[in-house]
């Protein structure tokens, strides 16, 4: 009997789930869900929407922290823009608490939507670490961007002067997809093309499908002139002259890409001129006189001398985030009828808002960007980090370029996406799979060096 006993086979082991990986992918699954299902609500700029904002980032921020304690060990990988935004975060409590601030309310509820960003890029930046996410999140953007640009070119097509064909905008403006100001529609599209374009760069899709998602970022690109922003014409243009030149000082390869995004914009430009005729041939016209109409005298050229003014005034400081609706009637230098709700350039709201100190801190949050971002484009096409990094990087691009004439940091949903791209371009390398590794260590010694004579 002991003999029988002793010759049993062992029970063989339990293979244990790696709860960690799925509980990342879920939380950052959790945070993009948050940051798409903002612009459908026409941007977050609600109450409502506002605040289920700010409740699901803590939410996700404290699934994460309680994924810690369960765990009982703080693994928090560094970024350098925390640094940044935690001193934003102070200067704005200190305008709070000190009173510098000319409204306490409303610099108070622009402190509690700055913590949300702060706690989105928190979020994604702790959970985004393995090349699979990324390509997750990279599939997700780019289904999410094909079907929002359908939606807006097909509402462009047929118009009723509705929000989804169903709700009236109050206020008037000029609908676009989700969004009651084209503006901050062309402001969305500016951060999620790169990323179907990138995928149609890099490794990440082959044969059919580089067709395919070339194809999408070519509507997504195209909606951006068809929705008549010329501010999103102006920032699509400097995206695409940074990736060329990008592109052209690759050392190898040097002429296949600049040949495939020659293709992409011919696409483009293709589509426009089928979808656009005449009206967005009128809109291209009037980017000059539109442009000399506001140096001759324009609302906006005004405003932004009456910016400088209100500057003086409280130069360190500033007026209080958020302050700028109330205070600039006082210094509004040309009568109108309308409310004037914001400054029309984030650098000059800034600058009025939370004075030369807030500035800095912005210009050394945009310095750590790019300088972070740069390590990281090398081989961009061949690397997920490099991949998510030009991505990210071209995204922040064209809001930096669009922020000098409209206030897409003024709307929440846009804004999110904004820092939630810097803090993953910033963000340290991702954790290639070991498939992945081995099939780009295959590719490099297949591929045939141009240097070696033919036998």
């Amino acid at each position: 009997m002991s003999s029988v006993l002793a010759t049993q086979p062992e029970p063989a082991p339990v293979a244990k789930v790696s709860q960690p990986k799925l509980t990342n992918t879920a939380l950052l699954a959790g945070a993009c869900a948050v940051l798409l299902l903002g612009p459908l609500a026409f941007g977050a700029v609600e109450p409502w929407s506002i605040f289920a904002l700010e409740a699901c980032a803590m939410l996700l921020l404290a699934v994460w922290a309680s994924r810690q304690w369960i765990h009982r060990k703080l693994n928090v990988c560094d970024n350098v823009l925390y640094r940044p935004m935690v001193a934003f975060f102070a200067l704005v409590l200190v305008q709070w608490v000190v009173g510098t601030t000319a409204y306490r309310y409303v610099t108070y509820s622009r402190l509690l939507l700055y913590a949300a960003y702060g706690m989105l890029a928190f979020v994604v930046t702790q959970t985004l670490r393995r090349s699979s996410q990324f390509e997750l999140m990279a599939k997700l953007f780019t289904g999410y961007g094909a079907v929002v640009a359908a939606f807006a070119v097909v509402q462009g097509m047929a118009p009723n002067g509705k929000l989804y064909w169903i709700w009236v905008s109050e206020q008037g403006g000029a609908i676009y997809g989700p969004y009651v100001n084209r503006n901050h529609y062309a402001g969305l599209m500016e951060m999620l093309a790169p990323f179907p374009l990138v995928l149609a760069a890099t490794r990440f899709t082959d044969g059919n499908r580089k067709i395919v998602v070339a194809g999408i970022a070519a509507l997504m690109a195209a909606s951006i002139f068809l929705s008549g922003s010329r501010g999103g014409m102006a920032a699509f243009v400097a995206q695409m002259l940074v990736l060329g030149v990008l592109l052209v000082r690759r050392r190898e390869g040097s002429w296949k890409q600049p040949l495939m995004l020659g293709a992409f914009l011919a696409v483009v430009i293709g589509f426009l001129v089928w979808m656009g005729g005449n009206e967005l041939t009128q809109r291209l016209i009037s980017i000059h006189s539109g442009a000399r109409e506001e140096i001759n005298g324009g609302a906006r050229f005004t405003i932004d001398r009456d910016c400088l003014r209100m500057l003086v005034k409280r130069p360190i400081l500033g007026w209080g985030l958020g302050a700028f609706p109330i205070v600039y009637p006082e210094f509004r230098s040309f009568y109108t009828t309308f409310f004037v709700n914001q400054a029309h350039n984030d650098y000059l709201q800034l600058l009025v808002e939370t004075g030369l100190a807030g500035f800095s801190i912005a210009v050394w949050f945009l310095v750590l960007v790019f300088r972070q971002a740069a390590g990281k484009l090398k081989d961009w096409t061949e690397t997920a980090s490099g991949a998510m990094t030009m991505a990210a990087l071209l995204g922040c691009v064209g809001i930096l370029v669009h922020s000098f004439l409209d206030f897409n940091l003024q709307i929440p949903a846009n804004a999110a996406l904004f820092y939630v791209l810097c803090a993953i371009a910033a963000s340290a390398p991702l954790q290639e799979s070991q498939r992945r590794r081995v099939l780009r260590r295959h590719s490099l010694i297949v591929q045939p060096n141009p240097e070696t004579p033919a036998s």
